[in-house]
């Protein structure tokens, strides 16, 4: 689960019509970091993955200033 911190009023109003974007950003993105990095057999980097979700928010956005918040990080393994 994710979250965004985003103390600027501003910002989170912008923040709330880009959902969307956003959404499809980090869905794109992890699906690409799944596929090249996680391994079934070890525990995910959670920094890592906090770092490319921040990154994300923050090309998507265009500007720093809405802070990444991981609540959980699950693997699903699908047979």
């Amino acid at each position: 689960s994710i979250g965004l911190d985003v103390p600027d009023q501003t910002l989170h109003t912008e923040i709330d019509r880009s959902m969307p974007v956003l959404r499809d950003a980090y869905l794109r993105n992890l699906m690409a970091f799944t596929a090249n990095s996680v391994r079934t057999d070890e525990q995910p980097d959670v920094a890592m993955i906090a770092g490319r979700l921040q990154a994300v928010t923050d090309r998507a956005l265009k500007r720093k200033g809405a802070k990444v918040l991981l609540g959980q990080v699950a693997l699903r393994i699908i047979k």
